[in-house]
Parts: structure tokens; C-alpha cells; sequence
């Protein structure tokens, strides 16, 4: 029983489903993308109750708090009970608002834009499709 009471790190990312996989967490660990007090942690680091992590993932900046100890990967749900997010929510809101670029639509029955139109849809778009010249 005392074996069942330690739990490496990466197990935890794992089942907590912060990762997709074990060998990813593991690979996130090495690379330095999990700290700890801001300290780089080995992936066999022992998880305590309490223990606040800084996770990296892709741009995605996560700070959790261990709650409860998560052995086995369990539903969504659940792994959300055994966690604390508390990331700062202007980091939340900009990671997804990077994703969300203004839609440009147009009035249904309006007809095909003119060519005033279209330069003024290249003007907000910015020149993002054209070809760099070398």
C-alpha cells in the first residue's frame, strides 16, 4: 500500500488529462515545461497534495494545484475535481482570443463585391496572403 501512495509527476499530468499521453507528459517534463516553484522537474518527481505547477503546453500556459491524487485516467469531469486551475484569467482569454481572427461577411443578397470592396478587404487583412519578394 505504501507503493500506491507515491505518484510520479508525469502519471499525474497524465491522468489529470492535461497531457494526451504519458509519454508526452514525460517528454513535456524533460524538455523543461513543467516547473515547479520555477524550477525544472524531473518526470519522476513525487506529486504532494497542495504542490502548485507551472505547465507549458504548446502556448498554452497552465498554473494547476494538486487537490487530490489521480492514480488512473478517469472521465473529464472528475479529473477537473482533482486539480486547481489558476492560470490568471487575461492569459485564458488571450490564448483563445489568438485563435478568433475577425470574420469579414458580407449581407446576404448584396451581390459580388466591387473592386472599392475588395481593396478594402485586402486593406484589413493586411497583405497576410502575399508572396514574400526576395
Amino acid at each position: 500500500m505504501a507503493e500506491q501512495e507515491k505518484l510520479r509527476i508525469d502519471k499525474y499530468l497524465w491522468a489529470i488529462r492535461i497531457f494526451k499521453t504519458r509519454s508526452l507528459a514525460t517528454e513535456a517534463c524533460k524538455a523543461g515545461r513543467v516547473k515547479l516553484k520555477g524550477q525544472n522537474i524531473k518526470p519522476s518527481a513525487i506529486v504532494k497534495v497542495g504542490d502548485v505547477y507551472q505547465v507549458s503546453k504548446g502556448i498554452e500556459k497552465k498554473v494547476i494545484e494538486v487537490v487530490e491524487l489521480s492514480y488512473n485516467r478517469t472521465d473529464s469531469p472528475t479529473a477537473l475535481s482533482k486539480y486547481k486551475d489558476l492560470t490568471p484569467p487575461e492569459e485564458t482569454h488571450g490564448f483563445k482570443s489568438m485563435f478568433h481572427a475577425p470574420v469579414l461577411k458580407r449581407d446576404r443578397g448584396s451581390g459580388r463585391p466591387t473592386k472599392k470592396d475588395r481593396r478594402e478587404t485586402d486593406g484589413l487583412i493586411g497583405g497576410m496572403f502575399d508572396e514574400e519578394e526576395d
